[in-house]
């Protein structure tokens, strides 16, 4: 899978994302072509996920955060996938995870102020689908936030 210089290209890669190609492979101690075909071999392989646009969601005026924690009624056989889709449907979410265990569904949704969350909440969130309980965590700070593994 990976080899000492696949973790070393990885360790400078995560440690400065934006180092210029050239400079990366001088610091991993490879040649630049060297760099560029271990780096698209590990994309390739799924390895390193594609670069997107990582948003500063408080810049552009969204002032809270709450992880909502779902527990669905699960009688109705298609109670995830509707509640997923329908979940999809509302632009104030930002994720969507599944869970094994008393949580199923976790929804991370952005607003500008209280009052907007208040009118997401009541209007969209509590709309959806097959909801049996729901709990509403307010994010206060984020101490570590790392994609960053231990290479």
């Amino acid at each position: 899978m990976l080899d000492d210089t696949d973790r070393r290209i990885l360790r400078y890669h995560l440690a400065e994302p934006a180092l210029a190609r050239a400079e990366l492979a001088e610091r991993a101690g490879v040649t630049p072509a060297t760099l560029w075909r271990r780096l698209e071999r590990m994309e390739q392989d799924g390895v390193i996920k594609p670069a997107v646009a990582v948003i500063n969601w408080r810049k552009l005026g969204y002032e809270v955060e709450v992880s909502l924690r779902f527990t669905l009624d699960k009688t109705n056989p298609r109670a995830f996938d509707e509640f997923i889709a329908a979940s999809r449907d509302v632009p104030e979410v930002i994720g969507i995870e599944t869970f094994l265990g008393r949580v199923d569904v976790r929804l991370n949704v952005i607003a500008r102020d209280m009052a907007h969350y208040q009118e997401v909440y009541r209007r969209r969130v509590l709309a959806l689908p097959h909801i049996n309980e729901v709990e509403a965590l307010l994010l206060i700070s984020t101490i570590k936030d790392s994609d960053g593994l231990p290479l």
